[in-house]
């Protein structure tokens, strides 16, 4: 039974995160777009090449292509031409011959191998070679990077500007990519005020979604943004109906603590189910994550729905170590943990039994090499400057006491 606010303790980090995985599909929807506007986006299918790359065997410097077999009857051969990138010499080379070649270009029908430039001598219409090279020497073979029919990217990938590359040089214009994902994003809480508005007493700017926004907007994702909303349930409620039925990922900011304001527990618990709520995680340990029911206009609809604390700090924790594993498998991509580096604690790292802590620090290499770590300032999880002035999460183990100055502390660079 997975636990939630009702049940003693807390779901340790790693359970969550394989607990969410378990249940969430990806979308299966594609749609076919032009390469140029694939950045980012995620294949839908495996993309085949039709052509080998490179597609003739090409010179891989600037010399002379010619026969190693008539090198050994003679260090002088006749040049005959040249082939230049995209003007190949369209001649059978004969014994005795040679030409003048460009990097990229064909290499000629009887020719072999390349001598480069540096290595020969020219003298009336005779090119004198000072090497004698082995067959094949500098020539880049038909396929030798991508042979035809074989898979240049395969489904699943996030695409990136190297990706995009690879895929052009295959001459695909159109590719099959998984839809957008849709993600509704709400913030909760009478105290909450848009930038640029004057506060009143008591209140304050709101900026989680304006983190969260700029967070989602290296994924795959077609963003629904619902604004503030007051701490007024029936508002809440339909806000989350609306949200439910078109959406695939509902996010929340605030409102999942034990308040007698916070109400998104109370709405989800009649609205579609909560999985889990309460995790072993710092700062964060509000965060819930369940499914959604929604309605709109008559049709319904469902969202997996992830509620992050509204705490500036925890928001965007829980975002990138609990949503971002939830986005991934949405979007068809195979989720893989972040790879932690090893560094040497500067100072003393003060921390409590009983939750993993994702401490903001600045890592740094000494004279000789060494990997060290020190935390950035306070540490409260109110306290954004935190995150914005650091590179790296120091991350320590839920059962994990004090580390003392020196000893080894697994990071997370950003």
């Amino acid at each position: 039974m997975i636990e939630t606010c009702d049940s003693p303790g807390l779901l340790p980090i790693q359970s969550a995160i394989s607990n969410m995985l378990k249940q969430v599909t990806p979308v299966l929807e594609s749609e076919q777009i032009e390469l140029e506007d694939a950045l980012a986006r995620v294949l839908a299918e495996d993309v085949v090449s039709n052509i080998n790359v490179p597609p003739n065997d090409n010179s891989a410097m600037d010399g002379y292509a010619m026969r190693c077999e008539d090198l050994t009857q003679s260090k002088q051969l006749q040049l005959v031409g040249t082939a230049l990138a995209g003007k190949p010499f369209k001649e059978m080379l004969l014994p005795g011959q040679c030409i003048r070649i460009m990097t990229g270009a064909v290499i000629p029908l009887g020719a072999d191998s390349v001598v480069m430039q540096e290595n020969t001598d020219t003298e009336d219409g005779l090119v004198i070679f000072r090497q004698i090279p082995e067959s094949g020497n500098s020539v880049r073979k038909a396929g030798e990077d991508i042979q035809q029919g074989s898979v240049v990217v395969t489904k699943g990938t996030k695409l990136t500007p190297a990706f995009l590359a690879l895929i052009a040089s295959v001459g695909i214009a159109e590719i099959s990519v998984i839809r957008n994902i849709k993600v509704g994003l709400i913030a909760t809480g009478d105290e909450l005020t848009p930038p640029g508005e004057p506060l009143s007493d008591g209140a304050i700017y709101e900026s989680n979604r304006y983190a969260l926004t700029a967070l989602l907007k290296t994924f795959p994702v077609t963003l629904f943004d619902f604004g503030i909303v007051k701490d007024d349930k029936d508002d809440l409620k339909a806000v989350f109906e609306q949200a439910g039925s078109h959406c695939d990922l509902v996010l929340s900011c605030g409102g999942v603590s034990v308040g007698d304001a916070d109400y998104v527990k109370e709405i989800l618990d009649e609205l579609g189910t909560i999985n889990f709520w309460k995790v072993a995680i710092k700062p964060g340990k509000p965060f819930a994550f369940g499914h959604l029911r929604g309605q709109l206009n008559g049709q319904m609809g469902n969202a997996w729905f992830c509620g992050l604390p509204g705490n500036p700090v925890s928001s965007y924790v829980t975002f990138e170590q609990l949503v971002t594993p939830v986005l991934k498998k949405l979007s068809g991509q195979t989720y893989l943990p972040t790879p932690h580096f090893v560094a040497k604690a500067a100072c003393l790292i003060k921390k409590r039994p009983g939750r993993a802590d994702y401490q903001r620090g600045i890592f740094y290499r000494d004279e000789q090499g060494e990997l060290w770590v020190k935390p950035n300032g306070k540490q409260g999880s109110g306290i954004m400057s935190s995150i914005a002035n650091a590179n790296c999460y120091m991350v320590l183990e839920q059962d994990a006491e004090d580390v003392q100055q020196g000893e080894a502390v697994n990071i997370q660079p950003f």
